[in-house]
């Protein structure tokens, strides 16, 4: 029997990976990188290395479990 995972955010941990998220992308932008390749990138693979390490970016993407980065962009996108 296959059990199923659930994964649940609260308010708070949302309003953080939307925070970090938007700091992320424009630090992306600022550094001439298309911000979304990068993030889908690092969200498909799991490798660090597409996200910049310039105005710690990599640090900020990475204190975010790449299950709640999914979790939240779907939740947004079908909102």
């Amino acid at each position: 029997m296959e059990n199923t995972t659930y994964f649940t955010m609260s308010e708070l941990e949302s309003a953080n990976v939307k925070l970090i998220l938007k700091e992320v992308y424009q630090i992306l932008e600022e550094r001439g990188y298309n911000p979304i390749n990068q993030l889908v990138g690092y969200i498909i693979s799991g490798d660090p290395g597409y996200i910049s390490s310039y105005k710690n970016a990599r640090e900020k993407i990475l204190s975010i479990e790449r299950s709640e980065l999914v979790s939240y962009i779907l939740k947004e996108y079908l909102k």
